[in-house]
């Protein structure tokens, strides 16, 4: 910096030089290959090809529609009958049907009526593998009806 007196009150200064991006970074160091980075991208790789089978609520009618939410993926008829929320290694699917007329089954189900949760339903639907996508569509077809 440079600066300069014009009188008693008075006074300017310059920049005569900058140090702004002249300095060189030093070279990242090679990323390694972990087991946990390997178990992280296949767990997205699953996550991702069931995200792509739950799209089967669309398949349920001709009048579904699917609303991109900030914490969700809604999908409704005239209402909401689906929610889709995604966690690290699960999908959740809360759908708008009675719990105590479908049965909960352990570690599958869940019945979240008094609890807080995104989305619109009473019956939280776990899902981990394709399997238990093929096991809920039943599941997907009663809150469809009900919506």
């Amino acid at each position: 910096m440079r600066y300069r007196f014009y009188g008693d009150h008075h006074i300017t200064l310059e920049t005569v030089a900058s140090a702004a991006g002249q300095g060189k970074r030093a070279p990242r160091a090679p990323r390694r290959r972990t087991v946990a980075g390997e178990r992280d991208r296949r767990t997205a790789s699953a996550m991702a090809e069931l995200a792509v089978a739950v799209e089967v609520l669309l398949g349920l009618g001709e009048d579904v529609a699917k609303v991109r939410r900030k914490q969700y993926d809604a999908y409704r008829r005239l209402r909401n009958f689906a929610c889709v929320t995604a966690r690290k290694d699960k999908l959740l699917v809360y759908l708008r049907c009675v719990p105590a007329d479908v049965g909960v089954e352990e570690g599958f189900t869940w019945d979240v009526t008094d609890l807080g949760h995104h989305g619109t339903g009473d019956l939280e639907v776990q899902l981990r593998s394709g399997q238990d996508v093929e096991r809920a569509v039943e599941l997907f077809r009663l809150a469809y009806a009900g919506a």
